[in-house]
This record gives C-alpha cells, structure tokens and sequence, in this order.
C-alpha cells in the first residue's frame, strides 16, 4: 500500500485508501480533542474545588481556568517541535508519538491526588500535565491534517480536510456526553471519583487510535520531497523568515473562532451555572447538541470550499460574530432552556464552524511542502493559545468586573475585526497545487 500511495500523483490517494486516511487522521483527532476538552470542561465544574480550594469561588475559577490556559500556551511549542521533525522525518512518524504523549497526559490527570490530599502539589502536578497535554495536541493537528491533505486529490482537498476538523466537533460530542453521564451521579460521588472517569478511559481510546493508525501510508508529497532531497534543514526557522506573511495571515485567520468556540464551552458554562444557575446538565447538553450538528456542518462547509473558495467562509463567520456577539448572551440570560439550546448550537455552527471547517486545507496550503507541518502548525497553534487559553480568563474577569457580559461581546467584535483584516490579506489557495 505504501508504494502505491508512493507512487501516485502529487496528493492523489484511491477512493477506498482515501477514506481509510481520512478515518485514521479523523479518528486519532477526535481522540486528540477529547483528551483536551475534558479538561476545559473539568475546569469550569470540578477543578476549582478540588485544586483551589482555599481561594473565594470567583479567584478558584480563574485559577482552574489559568490551568486550563497553560495547556494552550504549550500548544505553540508542541506545533513547533513536532513539526519540525515532520517536516525532517515525516508526518506518520509524528502523529503516532503526539497520540500516546496526549494520551499518557490525559490518563495520569485521572490518577492526580486532590489537594486535601497532597495540598499544593496537587495543582503543581495538574498544571504539568495540562502543559503535557497541550504539546500533545500541538503536534497532532498539524500532521493529522497534512496526512489527510497530502494524500487527498486535486479539488477534493477541502472536504477531506474538513473531516479532520469534524474530530474537534466528535471529540466534543465524546467529552461532553461523557461529562453528562458523570455529572448525573450524586454530587458527592461525582466529585470523589466520578469526574476521574472521563479522563482514565482516554487511554483505551489511544490505543484503538495507534492501530488505526499504524496501518497508513506516509505522504506522497513528503516521500517526492525525500526522494528528491529537498528537506529543509532547519524548516521551523525557514516557514518564519521565508513565509512571514503566511503566518501572520494563518494566526489572524483562526483568532475570531477560536477565542469564539472557547467562550462557548468554558465561559460560557461558567457563566450559565454560576450567574444564571442554570443547570449544569443544561449546558452540557446545550454543548452536546450543538457539536453534533457541527458533524454535519463542517464537512458540508469543507465541500462547499472546494466550490467557492477558502475565503469567503471567513468573511461569513466574520459578519455572523459581529451581529450575533450582543444577541448570544441575551438569549442565554433569558434563561428560557430551548432559547439557550438553540443560542448555543447557532453560535457553534456559524461562529465557529463556518471558519474552522477550511484550516485543515487552508492553513497548510499557504505554505511550501518543505515547511508546511511546521508553518501551519506553528501559525494555528499560537493563535489558539492567544484566543482560546486567555479569552475564557479575560471575559470571566470582565464580567466580573463590568457586572455582566458587554465587555465580553465587544472583546469578540474586536477579535473577528482581527481575522476579517487577515482575510483581507490572505490569498485564496483551493487550486493551488500542493508541491511544485
């Protein structure tokens, strides 16, 4: 299978190996995205009170949330590291080492001590693995997506994409839901051991992945780049220094959406269960729902990106945070369960879906193949780490501060402005070739 795939045209696969590489990039990022949101999700419900006990409720969530922000200032360093030995050594290599680093991550955080039972080591110990599993992920996206988009052909490239970027949706979905059954348990038992089980039955997740992946071919693009000694020798510095615009354009690309689509799953159940007291089951399945619709969406909006461009679907998410920054938290402080349902699974779907179901192919395509894992992931891991780790921190502080949630929707205003001037700057890549 290796030398058919080796053999075929630049990022060509057959239909039948084509879709065994997109489920093999797509099953080991939804397994990827679990492991990271529970951890969001632990944070905004469990965290504060078993780590940071000894502070007021308000100081203990931001706390939780700073631990959860660690994980995002790690993922800039993982894009880096791993992408330079993917651009070096090769995608398969790396996707299979960030796989079980996330995983061992993922599964000691379900065996941490408390810190009524080891005191200040407890949190200690929880930021390090946070920081473990942040250089997890920040490998694993880029290289799930070059192995899916290196393989994929000519004009289907942004669907197939897309379907690595519907394992953040699945990985949703997973966390969520598991957090949801947990979270039905008595109080007491949920917070003794009940929220450990969503992290401890990660690693059986790992291991299916690894098999799964195992079983696919390294990528056209990179075995034509080795077989005619091309590799950069130093391609993290090279994507930098040769392609600065690109990565400028790829950090203000994905700012709007994912400082939006933490807001909806970390501050937003803050907000919901702590100001509103709303239950904590309706958010969760708020959640749960509006990631399975996002299954459908993304894919449909990576098709549509094949059509119509990368582009325009920035500038769609773009007009729909800034109409909908005010409206979201109107209809959630209305309290009214099916109006909150239905806030939260709009604002998912078109907030964040419409931009993020292109990266996958986007993203990578803005750069040259001898630099693409390190340029791409290194450009939507720092962006993610300035969105996602500190929007939830600041909007919590602001609202605070500000007494409800205006302060927040302009901050998103202000964010989407930022990716609609990258849009602006970017070029469109859908019928680029992906090595020339």
């Amino acid at each position: 299978m290796t030398s058919t795939a080796a053999a075929m045209p630049s990022g060509q696969a057959a239909g039948r190996g084509m879709l065994t590489i997109a489920c093999a990039g797509t099953f080991g990022t939804i397994i990827e995205w679990y492991d990271f949101l529970i951890y969001g999700t632990a944070a905004a419900l469990v965290f504060n009170r078993l780590f940071f006990p000894t502070i007021d409720p308000l100081t203990g969530t931001l706390a939780a949330l700073a631990t959860y922000a660690v994980g995002f200032a790690a993922r800039p360093v993982g894009g880096a590291l791993f992408g330079y030995f993917g651009d070096r050594i090769g995608r398969k290599s790396m996707l299979m080492v960030t796989m079980f680093v996330m995983g061992l991550g993922t599964f000691l955080i379900g065996l941490l001590p408390t810190y009524s039972q080891i005191g200040i080591l407890a949190p200690i110990l929880l930021v390090l693995l946070r920081v473990v599993q942040g250089i997890g992920l920040g490998g694993e996206w880029g290289g799930a997506s070059l192995l899916v988009l290196e393989h994929a052909p000519q004009g289907r490239r942004g669907f197939y994409g897309s379907l690595v970027q519907a394992g953040f949706p699945l990985g949703l979905v997973t966390s969520s839901g598991v957090f949801a059954l947990v979270s039905l348990m008595p109080e007491g038992q949920f917070l003794a051991w009940g929220w450990r089980i969503p992290f401890l039955i990660s690693i059986l997740l790992v291991a299916l992945g690894a098999f799964i992946r195992a079983r696919v071919p390294e990528t056209p693009v990179f075995e034509q780049i080795k077989a005619r000694r091309d590799i950069s020798p130093n391609p993290f510095v090279e994507a930098l220094v040769h392609h600065p615009r690109a990565f400028f354009v790829a950090l203000g690309l994905k700012i709007s959406e994912v400082s939006w689509v933490y807001m909806l799953t970390v501050f937003v159940v803050v907000y919901a269960t702590t100001q509103l007291k709303l239950p904590r089951t309706l958010m969760l399945d708020a959640i749960f729902w509006a990631a399975l619709v996002e299954v459908i969406s993304i894919p449909l909006f990576g098709h549509l990106s094949d059509r119509f461009g990368r582009r325009p679907f920035y500038f769609a998410g773009v007009l729909f945070t800034v109409a909908f920054a005010f409206p979201l938290f109107w209809m959630l402080d209305s309290r009214t369960p099916w109006i909150v349902m239905v806030a939260v699974i709009v604002a998912l779907n078109f907030g964040h879906g419409l931009m993020f179901a292109p990266e996958s192919a986007y993203f990578p395509e803005l750069f040259g193949a001898r630099v693409r894992y390190s340029g791409a992931s290194f450009g939507f891991q720092t962006s993610a780490a300035l969105g996602g780790g500190f929007a939830p921190i600041i909007a919590t502080a602001l609202a605070a501060a500000m007494g409800g949630t205006a302060g927040v929707s302009v901050m998103l205003i202000l964010l989407a402005l930022v990716t609609l001037l990258a849009t602006c700057f970017a070029r469109e890549t859908k019928d680029d070739p992906l090595i020339i």
